[in-house]
């Protein structure tokens, strides 16, 4: 799942970086051949695009850093952590749900997947089948109880 989400950020920065490098200085020069620049919205347009991708490359190398350094051996093997599909029971309902822990800055967010920086996320983080976790809502407070987890550990060896 890191390894993963690290190739797909370096493609995105590979793509950025050519549209940084040679896509954009040429339609700047083009832009400029045209003339008058206070009233040229090529110009400004392209200028808008080469802010835009410089913010999304740090953003993305950034992001790159945080994942090089984390550490697969601290995610713990018998808790819910990055990676984990977490099956919970509502105490109140009897109805269960899926969801998957991942990064907040995810590219594509699929269905059951949350955030570990979300509400339900913090909730679900650190327990293991049996605990209840106690999701503080609004207008209550939901019980859900572990009822099946697989760790990112198991997930991965899966799919090697």
């Amino acid at each position: 799942m890191i390894e993963e989400l690290k190739q797909k950020l370096g493609e995105e920065v590979e793509k950025l970086q050519y549209e940084l490098n040679v896509t954009l200085p040429n339609e700047i020069r083009k832009a400029v051949e045209l003339g008058d620049l206070r009233e040229n919205s090529e110009y400004k347009a392209a200028l808008e695009r080469q802010q835009f991708v410089r913010a999304r490359l740090g953003q993305l190398r950034e992001r790159l850093s945080k994942l090089s350094s984390i550490d697969p051996t601290q995610i713990p093997r018998d808790r819910a952590g990055l990676g984990s599909k977490v099956v919970v029971e509502d105490q109140k309902t009897g109805q269960r749900e899926t969801y998957h822990l991942v990064f907040g800055d995810a590219l594509e967010f699929e269905e059951g997947h949350v955030t570990m920086a979300s509400p339900i996320g913090r909730a679900l983080l650190g327990h293991g089948v049996g605990d209840v976790a106690f999701l503080r809502l609004p207008s209550n407070v939901r019980q859900l109880k572990v009822v099946e987890l697989k760790t990112i550990h198991e997930t991965e060896g899966r799919d090697r």
